[in-house]
């Protein structure tokens, strides 16, 4: 599972009664309004208090890949909607093993669920669930594609950093080819009129139908470097991990050597209110020095994981609901 699945460029376009298989899903209206849900959402969690908003759901979800934030944090905002949860975390449990395909996988959960999250190695597989599914789509990541729900999460995280979307200089750092959460991303923060610093080994940058694409939809303000230098004047530091797993070959492999760090030092020569933002796992690009002070908040970043999924549960489901 290494390759991808097609689709026309239109077949993501779908309305949020079908899903989230991809930013794209999403206007700025339904990402505010997302935000400002996921806000409401955070004050039940800090209550610990359980909601029944969909006591009568089940959530699928099948992850193909390890996960440990995103899947953990739909199941959580499931059962703290009041819903069930069933699934996989491991396809060598599944069916899968035996030569099950995606489409048959698909077409037999949905008749066992409400709503299916999905997590695969293959660019364009949450698309292609969403053909084979009687019921909503919600894509945790698909190979080197997309990766919405993160993207809402960290949109989330910026506005209670910085008590803002837009208007922002961000510096997004490390394997920009493969990081399918520094694709979603880069699409919004260009729909909230952000600019953009792209900064990755030249073998690892951002892809080129990316960079084309928010120039010519957004005019998008942004900057590409293989310096880590270039980042000490934002306002907002997204730093990611090379993405091993999906190198193809030696040059891949040899381009993430040796990677970006942020260090006590580093921070120190940035802007104070400078934020330090990872969708996590680290290795070694954040020092653990930085983690007790103020700028980091790639922790809290995780701990939203949960509001906000709740938020994108619900619209979904519910948008289900009033359409069916």
């Amino acid at each position: 599972m290494n390759g991808s699945y097609s689709y026309t460029p239109g077949e993501t376009d779908v309305p949020i009664s079908k899903g989230l298989v991809s930013i794209r899903n999403l206007s700025k209206k339904q990402i505010e309004s997302l935000l400002d849900e996921s806000d409401r959402m955070l004050s039940f969690c800090r209550r610990k208090d359980k909601l029944d908003n969909l006591g009568n759901k089940i959530m699928a979800t099948l992850f193909y890949e390890p996960s440990t934030r995103t899947r953990l944090s739909f199941e959580s905002a499931m059962q703290r909607l009041g819903g069930g949860v069933i699934g996989f975390s491991d396809p060598r449990s599944s069916s899968v093993m035996k030569g099950e395909s995606l489409a048959d996988t698909i077409r037999i959960v949905s008749s066992y669920s409400d709503v299916i999250v999905i997590r695969h190695p293959e660019h364009g597989a949450a698309v292609e669930a969403l053909r084979n599914s009687t019921v909503p789509v919600i894509n945790a990541g698909d190979g080197i594609g997309e990766h919405p729900t993160q993207t809402i999460l960290d949109l989330f995280t910026i506005g209670k950093e910085k008590k803002k979307v837009s208007g922002l200089n961000i510096a997004i750092i490390g394997d920009l080819k493969n990081g399918r959460t520094t694709h979603s991303l880069s699409y919004a923060l260009s729909l909230f009129g952000n600019s953009l610093t792209f900064i990755s080994p030249k073998e690892l940058a951002m892809p080129d139908d990316i960079v084309a694409g928010l120039k010519s939809e957004f005019g998008t303000d942004m900057q590409i470097s293989d310096s880590i230098n270039d980042a000490k004047d934002a306002d907002v530091i997204y730093m990611t991990r090379m993405q091993k797993e999906r190198f193809t070959g030696k040059e891949d492999a040899e381009a993430g050597m040796p990677y970006y760090n942020i260090n006590a030092k580093f921070v120190s020569e940035s802007r104070n209110n400078v934020i330090i933002m990872h969708p996590l796992p680290r290795l070694a690009e954040l020092s653990p020095e930085i983690d007790s002070l103020p700028n980091s908040v790639y922790f809290k970043q995780a701990s939203y994981g949960v509001p906000v999924r709740m938020a994108i549960l619900d619209a979904v489901l519910n948008a289900n609901a009033s359409n069916a």
